[in-house]
């Protein structure tokens, strides 16, 4: 991995969301690895405020994907967030989303979407998070994936 941060706080999970943001353009794609109550919501929410979105970020867990517009100031970006837990690794279901198309326009960010996304652009921000057992404390590690 190229980067990684400790995470001691959910404010420091958002915060490094809102700076991977800054390198973040409509067309981009992220993956979010990890295990449940790793960071994955609190990691998009910060990515959500540094595009500038509209709209509350919550888990699209039972929706499976939802979508934010851009806000109102010059350079927001729209952002896609989608759960592909549920899809348990069902491609079909994860292309009737039609999210390659939402790609040209957003930035689209899916959690639990390793070894199931990837197919969505030509190269992804892969972001693997942890959390350290009887801990709060997490880390995350990024870098970007070319196609396979």
């Amino acid at each position: 991995m190229n980067d990684h941060r400790v995470l001691a706080t959910v404010e420091d999970t958002e915060a490094l969301g809102r700076e991977i943001a800054e390198q973040l353009q409509a067309g981009d794609l992220v993956i979010l690895d990890g295990p449940l109550g790793a960071g994955k919501t609190a990691l998009t929410r910060g990515i959500a405020a540094g595009l500038g979105v509209q709209g509350r970020v919550s888990s699209p867990t039972f929706i499976i994907a939802r979508q934010h517009r851009a806000g109102a100031h010059p350079g927001a970006v729209a952002l896609v967030h989608v759960d592909a837990y549920r899809l348990g690794g069902d491609l079909d279901e994860l292309d009737a989303l039609d999210l390659d198309t939402d790609l040209d326009h957003a930035v689209v960010v899916v959690e639990w979407g390793l070894g199931v996304a990837e197919h969505l652009a030509d190269r992804h921000l892969r972001i693997q998070l942890r959390r350290e057992p009887e801990s709060d404390v997490r880390t995350a590690e990024w870098e970007w994936v070319a196609a396979t």
